[in-house]
């Protein structure tokens, strides 16, 4: 569910018993590279890219000839653990404004990924988002650790609480209505690492859904808590696929190991690319985190050290990805909008990070913002010493 949040702390004082779980790990299948390379999803292709492939492998994903000529809106929400609560916030008031388009695309990273199927529903669906930021069932899961489940299993809560969770939410009418709004051309794609070929894996959630296999919805489940496992907090997930005559099965963990959030193809970033709207285009980020360095003298611990390593590593790929995707939306005369947890939000230590009394603070202001109707910037927040050099200016 991204980084930021409380299995940081845990983790790094797991180090040795971490080596010791080496021993104990259980076996699987082997299987080779080249297998690996051509594995896809029984009975549902054009389940999944890559997200490294090329533009046009992962066009050919979200492609949606009905809606070409129109053009696009697309909201793309990141991880962020219990700070999705802010995402949460910002959808219910963005409805209450009565200016939230219906999306085109919608993709999500981690805890981005547990409310991107009910953005791209649509406003029906805001009560579920309320309920699983406030009500106090994601603190739930991080409730009693178990140190033997890291020693001996692939997870400090590898109970299989986060799938459990996410199977209440995953119903057999939400899968329903994922497809039919798959079959309008709309598109739904959730992002996680397959930490066997170290690559992000980009999910076509409609296609599951509509594929009409007896697994759609334990897959689509599957794939929703693969993305938000935090390795070694969440276990990961194994998902069946297949090469040839070969059949094995792949691990998938947090999508946020590889992206904090995924707005645009990497080879379209890493490139001066065009791309052909059809018409008018927006780009909507929403960032369950903070962007802006944030001053603290840390302290000289294990712990303290690991998560504030994890935290500016997140905040700078998340502010690389934006500024490319920004300067693209530039390039093209597209939209670029942008919403992020700011200095005045509420704030607790990282391992508070699934606090319900916090989360809930976090879900008023992102309500608030959205109410106002005028929460988006159109640029990435300058960095402080480019802040300190145009003060200096403007004085």
């Amino acid at each position: 569910m991204g980084f930021r949040q409380t299995g940081l702390g845990a983790l790094a004082a797991l180090g040795l018993a971490v080596q010791v779980a080496a021993c104990g790990s259980l076996p699987r299948a082997p299987y080779t590279a080249e297998q690996a390379s051509l594995a896809s999803i029984p009975g549902i292709p054009g389940a999944r890219v890559y997200a490294d492939a090329s533009v046009d492998t992962i066009a050919e994903l979200a492609a949606n000839p009905q809606r070409r000529a129109k053009g696009f809106t697309y909201l793309a929400l990141s991880g962020g653990g219990g700070d999705g609560a802010y995402g949460a916030g910002i959808l219910n008031g963005w409805t209450a404004s009565g200016q939230r388009p219906e999306f085109t695309l919608v993709s999500g990273v981690s805890t981005g990924a547990l409310i991107a199927p009910f953005a791209f529903l649509g406003s029906a669906y805001d009560p579920y988002l309320t309920e699983f930021y406030t009500s106090g069932v994601a603190g739930e899961l991080v409730a009693s650790p178990n140190l033997a489940n890291v020693l001996f299993g692939s997870g400090l809560f590898g109970d299989g609480r986060l799938r459990n969770l996410i199977d209440r939410y995953v119903t057999p009418d939400l899968i329903r209505a994922v497809a039919e709004e798959h079959a309008k051309g709309r598109r739904l794609m959730v992002v996680t690492t397959n930490l066997d070929s170290q690559r992000a894996v980009i999910w076509n959630m409609g296609a599951i859904a509509a594929s009409g296999v007896p697994n759609a919805r334990e897959l689509f489940r599957d794939v929703l808590a693969a993305s938000a496992s935090i390795p070694a907090v969440f276990p990961p997930q194994f998902i069946d696929v297949s090469a040839g005559d070969a059949r094995f099965q792949e691990m998938h963990v947090d999508g946020s190991v590889v992206t904090p959030v995924f707005t645009l193809p990497q080879t379209l970033l890493l490139r001066d690319g065009r791309i052909r709207t059809g018409g008018k285009a927006e780009i909507y980020v929403v960032i369950n985190g903070r962007l802006e360095p944030d001053f603290e003298v840390t302290k000289d611990n294990t712990l303290s050290i690991v998560e504030r390593s994890f935290t500016t590593a997140s905040r700078a790929r998340s502010r690389a990805t934006l500024t490319a995707t920004y300067a693209l939306a530039h390039g093209n005369g597209i939209g670029f909008n942008l919403t992020y947890i700011d200095e005045e939000a509420p704030k607790v230590p990282a391992s508070k990070g699934f606090d319900t009394t916090y989360m809930r603070a976090l879900y008023a202001e992102g309500l608030e913002k959205g109410r106002t109707g005028a929460f988006w910037r159109h640029t990435v927040p300058a960095a402080p010493t480019v802040k300190a050099v145009a003060g200096a200016v403007a004085n």
